[in-house]
């Protein structure tokens, strides 16, 4: 029999920490959940754990702050947030920090259980220094300069209004870019977008 992967849920919401742990139970994971990042630092053994998923905005440390101690620490830990949609800057910055994902809440649980597939893959299979880097900017070499322009608007954290005003388009016509940079690097999700764009060091 197989070691079941340990998962660990952050989150203030009773409510979401045990649908959470429900979801990740049934689909084969071991599970363990903590209301808030402060309480799940006292009792942490980075051995006992495979992936994170917490939270962003929480009382106390938030998540982001997470990924800054659990990298500071050295722990090698992937943490996925979970983040509403008003967060998705924050969410970025967090993985500029050392976050592997972020989901916008509500998601399927598909999307989750893909994070956490992916997360778990990335850890194990580590690059070699320098390949994840051209591997990125090779999946951002057809992007035209007005693309490029838009994507580094997102990688800021910048919403539609504030990248069409700074580029002198329309909202919409930042949306067709938006789609297209979908399009051309192949991705399911905003976060895998800004993961590869990160990665190229934009």
């Amino acid at each position: 029999m197989t070691t079941r992967r340990t998962i660990l849920v952050i989150d203030d919401d009773p409510a979401m920490r045990d649908s959470l742990a429900f979801l990740l139970d049934v689909n084969g994971f071991a599970v363990m959940t903590y209301e808030t990042a402060t309480d799940f630092l006292d009792h942490f053994a980075s051995s006992t754990v495979d992936c994170i998923v917490s939270d962003i905005r929480m009382p106390g440390m938030s998540g982001l702050e997470l990924v800054r101690k659990l990298k500071a620490d050295a722990a090698a830990c992937p943490v996925i947030l979970m983040t509403g949609h008003g967060d998705v800057a924050l969410a970025v910055e967090a993985m500029k920090a050392g976050a592997v994902d972020f989901i916008e809440k509500p998601f399927e649980d598909e999307t989750l259980l893909r994070a956490i597939g992916e997360a778990l893959r990335t850890q194990s299979a580590v690059p070699a220094d320098g390949s994840a880097r051209r591997e990125a900017e090779a999946r951002l070499v057809d992007l035209s300069p007005r693309e490029r322009d838009v994507l580094r608007g997102l990688v800021a954290g910048k919403i539609n209004k504030v990248i069409a005003h700074d580029l002198g388009i329309s909202p919409r016509t930042v949306e067709v870019y938006r789609a297209n940079l979908m399009a051309k690097t192949n991705v399911r999700s905003m976060s895998e977008l800004m993961r590869i764009a990160i990665a190229a060091g934009l």
